[in-house]
């Protein structure tokens, strides 16, 4: 009853201080009287509360070590569920994950590895540059969704921070050797190891683009990037060929794995002999092709190792964030209400 009374004595300084403010529009009340009206008005107030009268989604559903779960945090949770896998989430599915979240979070302050605000800010900036959109438009996306750029920003930063929690606490266990990737790898199916193998080199490209506005890519620019094509037979004497041509950019040598490429690109490449150009392809900046100038055998880094090296470290991951979670849930006060 202390804290009720606390609030009922707020209120009545609320309302005492606004009858000095206008005291012509106040119906006068003396001594005791006045202060009875007062608290009636207050109790009022705090049984309608009481009663569930208050906005629905503003109420208490969990705490987390003293930190508060709304409905209307559950519901947007659900929210964000479905704009980002497109799929479902039950209620009770949402409020387990802002369970888990919050204890995630809470671990990040005993560590001091909490991540900043301008850390949170950085990675929604870049999410909004992957989807090919600015920050302002994707706040206003989530919006209009019913969701909150707050409540989606406390959703990455417990994923954000909770990565370099376990991968920093439970560090050798990320160690995947070789034996490792071969028992993995023994693990897929035949068919799909046959295909990969073809596929395991190194390439050494030399980018050449032809510079031309947009819209303009189509006519000379063209011809003259199918003339410098058929022209070049090695990449001793092309390479200068095209730094001598006006309008051309020959930019310096890159290396990609087959691991980086996409299956349709492998195959080209795989295909095509040294010191010749790819087709030429149209891009914001111009005609632009590509130079392989040298293609080694790289099974050490093989798409089919690469992949099950990440399967590895994804199962690993998961389980010792699934088991250190349910540590951290033993030795913390949850409260369902």
């Amino acid at each position: 009853m202390t804290g009720y009374r606390r609030i009922l004595a707020a209120l009545v300084q609320k309302v005492r201080a606004k009858q000095a403010m206008s005291p012509m529009n106040v119906p006068t009340l003396n001594g005791s009287s006045c202060v009875r009206t007062l608290f009636r008005c207050a109790l009022a107030t705090l049984f309608i509360a009481v009663l569930g009268l208050a906005p629905a989604t503003a109420q208490v559903v969990a705490l987390v070590n003293g930190a508060p779960i709304t409905e209307l945090d559950v519901q947007q949770r659900i929210k964000i569920i479905q704009l980002t896998t497109h799929k479902g989430m039950s209620r009770q599915e949402a409020l387990k994950a802002l369970v888990d979240d919050h204890l995630k979070i809470s671990v990040m302050k005993r560590y001091s590895v909490e991540p900043s605000v301008q850390d949170i800010d950085n990675a929604f900036t870049n999410m909004a540059q992957r989807a090919h959109t600015t920050t302002q438009a994707m706040e206003q996306t989530l919006n209009k969704q019913g969701v909150s750029a707050a409540a989606f920003k406390f959703k990455l930063k417990a994923d954000y921070g909770w990565s370099g929690v376990i991968r920093g606490k439970f560090a050798s266990s990320f160690q995947v050797n070789e034996v490792d990737v071969r028992n993995a790898m023994e693990t897929q199916k035949e068919a799909d190891k046959e295909k990969e193998a073809t596929a395991s080199n190194m390439y050494t490209l030399y980018p050449i683009t032809f510079v031309a506005p947009a819209g303009a890519q189509d006519g000379a620019r063209r011809t003259e990037a199918e003339n410098l094509r058929s022209r070049f037979t090695s990449c001793a004497e092309g390479l200068k060929l095209a730094r001598i041509l006006r309008g051309v950019v020959v930019r310096d040598a890159v290396k990609r794995s087959s691991a980086d490429l996409a299956p349709q690109l492998r195959e080209v490449l795989d295909k095509m002999e040294i010191g010749r150009l790819t087709a030429p392809e149209v891009t914001p900046q111009g005609i632009q092709m590509f130079a392989l100038c040298e293609r080694q055998n790289n099974d050490s880094d093989s798409p089919a190792k690469r992949a099950a090296r990440d399967q590895i470290l994804a199962k690993r991951f998961d389980a010792e964030s699934k088991r250190y979670l349910e540590e951290v849930r033993r030795q913390s006060m949850i409260e369902y209400r």
